[in-house]
């Protein structure tokens, strides 16, 4: 199975698959058309009575002239969807306007419990109550309850988001293409440690604990601890940091434990039937290294992924290099978004 390969030039940078080129983004000078979405979605499959008690934030930008196609982006855990979209850094850093600016249109969501999504009793926080959540969102993208209507969705996850959108493609199978970035089924034991201690409980922090409506068991990442938990040993650059410190969010407990069992532990990702891309850092300390994936180049990459996926997912992979775990904070983050876009125009189409 093929796989994607970086050529950097002076001129250009071109993403080659099996030897030929890929026709590159098409940009576009004007602003997307962006609105704020609240979707009714539920924690379970088929919710009682019908009635969904839950809300997804979502942010919907729309290029001009339209598309049928959205890409759906769910962040990672203590991430909102601010993560797609960072304030206050170059535009470089935007996942969402690149994928914009190449024709399609983003709904960049709050995970339930996090961002502007409702916040329940995290004890019903699981990836899989996620993947439900998610799925209630696409079928409301499809059927245009709640704005317009998409032909095509493609689910694009980072980190737990990831897990996510594993789960819900793998259950529902009813997404033309999957993008998982920041996740592969083996976790680094011996570089992981630094992401798992940065995790405290988020009635201690001095802006988390000011969230209205939430548990104890609601956690975040401790003060000064986003570089060494999710960009080390990338280039340390104080206004990404910063920016990312001022955007943190939530994660609950429960969403981390069904997130290793069903996207890790098990071959669930073997039952989805649409394309997928990998993409990971080349130095992400959660999944990559020693005794982990080998993800220093996309074909060993995909070597290692290989056998987790059914052919149907007819595997890509892409390697950022020399960035750790959140790489759409990479100084080298149009790479990432010249190979989602790419691959979108090849396999899903606008």
């Amino acid at each position: 199975m093929r796989s994607f390969v970086r050529r950097l030039t002076t001129a250009a940078v071109s993403l080659l698959c099996a030897g030929t080129v890929l026709t590159p983004a098409r940009a576009s000078a004007a602003e997307a058309a962006c609105q704020d979405l609240n979707i009714p979605v539920s924690l379970v499959d088929v919710p009682l009575l019908g009635l969904k008690d839950q809300t997804m934030y979502g942010r919907l930008c729309v290029p001009p002239g339209g598309s049928r196609t959205l890409q759906l982006l769910v962040p990672g855990g203590t991430y909102s969807s601010a993560y797609y979209d960072p304030p206050g850094l170059p535009d470089t850093r935007s996942f969402r306007k690149a994928v914009n600016n190449a024709g399609y249109a983003t709904l960049a969501v709050d995970r339930v419990g996090s961002g502007r999504s409702s916040k329940p009793l995290s004890e019903l926080l699981t990836a899989t109550a996620q993947a439900n959540a998610v799925h209630h969102a696409i079928q409301a993208m499809r059927t245009g309850a709640v704005g317009p209507r998409f032909e095509k969705i493609v689910l694009v996850g980072h980190s737990l988001g990831s897990a996510t959108a594993i789960i819900e493609s793998a259950t529902f199978r009813d997404v033309d293409g999957v993008v998982v970035t920041g996740f592969t089924h083996h976790v680094a034991p011996l570089t992981v440690m630094p992401t798992l201690a940065a995790l405290s409980p988020a009635a201690l922090d001095p802006k988390e604990s000011k969230v209205v409506g939430l548990d104890a068991g609601y956690l975040t990442t401790l003060q000064g601890m986003r570089y060494a938990a999710f960009h080390s040993p990338g280039p340390y650059d104080q206004q990404t940091i910063d920016a990312d410190e001022a955007t943190k969010d939530l994660i609950a407990p429960g969403e981390i434990i069904d997130a290793v069992l069903i996207g890790l532990v098990l071959p669930y990702s073997r039952r989805i039937n649409a394309p997928v891309l990998l993409a990971m850092g080349e130095k992400d300390n959660v999944f990559c290294g020693p005794l982990a994936t080998d993800c220093s180049t996309a074909e060993t990459l995909r070597q290692a992924e290989t056998a987790s996926y059914a052919p149907e997912a007819r595997l890509r992979t892409f390697v950022v290099p020399d960035y750790g775990h959140s790489i759409n904070f990479a100084p080298n983050a149009p790479l990432l978004h010249t190979a989602v876009t790419t691959w979108t125009n090849e396999m899903i189409g606008h």
